[in-house]
């Protein structure tokens, strides 16, 4: 995460697997790829928050709902971690609203070709399905497509400036998420393969 000041307004960007909540005038900015962002806000007691994650799996079968799959449970950790944060803060769940973002497809995984989603497909898939699950009003959205995005989440009208980012970007960010990405597969594998032991 980095804090930088311009002018009156704090700028906070995050990273993938960060998240951000403030009740102060912020922006909250991050570059997107396949991963999502999910901008939330609670007007009536004026915070917000937004966090930015990529599920991380080989592949993902069409006809399961992501939510219930095995990556799907790292996004409703990273959606809870938001969610809970801001309820700290002294947002109500009832006055939640939501603005997702991201899910390009930049890294060159299989499209439509089987019965199966790129990683993007199933970043953009997995927040709608989230936000209808929960009963948040989705606001709006700006999912999928080709390139990455470069994405400003402003508290004071909860607005948010999304942008999409040239080849050259997209190249760089593509790069730096499949090492993201192919962590979180090798910790999914460890953690599937330890063993416990029991006297």
């Amino acid at each position: 995460m980095d804090i930088k000041k311009k002018g009156t307004k704090t700028i906070i960007r995050i990273h993938p697997g960060e998240l951000y909540v403030s009740r102060s005038d912020v922006v909250i900015t991050t570059i997107l790829g396949s991963c999502v962002s999910a901008c939330m806000y609670d007007p009536v007691n004026k915070i917000i928050g937004m966090n930015h994650f990529l599920l991380s799996n080989k592949r993902y079968a069409k006809h399961i709902p992501v939510c219930q799959s095995e990556a799907g449970r790292y996004g409703i950790h990273a959606m809870e971690l938001l969610i809970n944060n801001m309820l700290q803060q002294g947002a109500r769940r009832k006055n939640l609203h939501a603005k997702a973002f991201g899910g390009g497809s930049i890294l060159q995984q299989s499209r439509g070709s089987d019965n199966f989603f790129c990683v993007g497909d199933v970043n953009s898939k997995f927040i709608l399905e989230f936000f209808k699950l929960e009963n948040i009003k989705l606001q709006a959205s700006d999912l999928g497509g080709n390139a990455g995005r470069l994405v400003h989440f402003h508290s004071d009208k909860y607005s948010v400036y999304s942008k999409k980012i040239n080849n050259t970007i997209n190249r760089d960010l593509a790069r730096r998420e499949k090492q993201f990405w192919q962590k979180r597969i090798n910790k999914q594998e460890q953690e599937n393969t330890e063993v416990e032991l029991w006297d």
